[in-house]
């Protein structure tokens, strides 16, 4: 827990720039029957029939002090998935930065091995040379504020129905810029001192 909580107290430095993992699964649902068209003092209706249409996962990457964001969706959560989209972030959002620091929970899939099943050595090598991960700890995902970044999403672009994978990326991609947009960052106030006086329960102890 203090190894994270230490890493949000670092300065914003672009050549080292913080950024927080998350992912989640979402159902992508039909509509049976289309809505109902908006009328003056109604709201657009939806019938209660509908149909699932398979389940996408969606990667979050959020640097909490740039107030920067972006949500890439695949069909999978497997380590090729996770490999892919940390490439792309390292290629794509952060060409320049030196090593990027990334927080995210400790599954399975997430680590530079997963890079070494997606690529050739060669490649996995550079990738993985370019990233310092901190995972939090087990049962410390409210430690990881892409987690937070999430509960956003799901709250003002994910409670409408979303039939397919192209529509849900261009919707998670209008979120993301409007966020982006806005600045909306995160101040982290959660620090070591408070962690070792609220949480002293969780520390060994070493006195007697």
């Amino acid at each position: 827990m203090e190894d994270v909580l230490s890493v949000y107290k670092r300065p914003y430095d672009p050549e080292r720039p913080v950024v927080c993992m998350d992912e989640m699964p979402r159902q992508l649902i039909k509509e049976v029957y289309a809505p109902l068209p908006i009328e003056p003092g109604k709201p657009e209706r939806h019938d209660y029939h509908y149909k699932r249409n398979g389940v996408v996962n969606l990667f979050m990457f959020f640097e909490p002090l740039a107030g920067w964001r972006t949500v890439m969706t695949r069909e999978r959560r497997t380590k090729i998935d996770w490999a892919h989209c940390t490439k792309r972030l390292l290629e794509k959002h952060y060409p320049d930065a030196e090593t990027l620091i990334l927080v995210m929970d400790n599954l399975n899939t997430h680590g530079l091995s997963s890079f070494y099943e997606a690529f050739a050595p060669e490649e996995a090598c550079r990738l993985a040379q370019r990233l310092e991960i901190h995972y939090t700890p087990e049962h410390g995902s409210w430690l990881n504020m892409a987690e937070i970044e999430n509960s956003a999403l799901a709250r003002q672009c994910l409670s409408k129905r979303i039939p397919e994978k192209q529509v849900m990326e261009e919707e998670t991609s209008a979120w993301s810029k409007r966020r982006n947009e806005e600045g909306a960052a995160a101040n982290w106030r959660f620090r070591t001192e408070d962690a070792r006086i609220k949480l002293r329960r969780l520390y060994p102890n070493i006195d007697g």
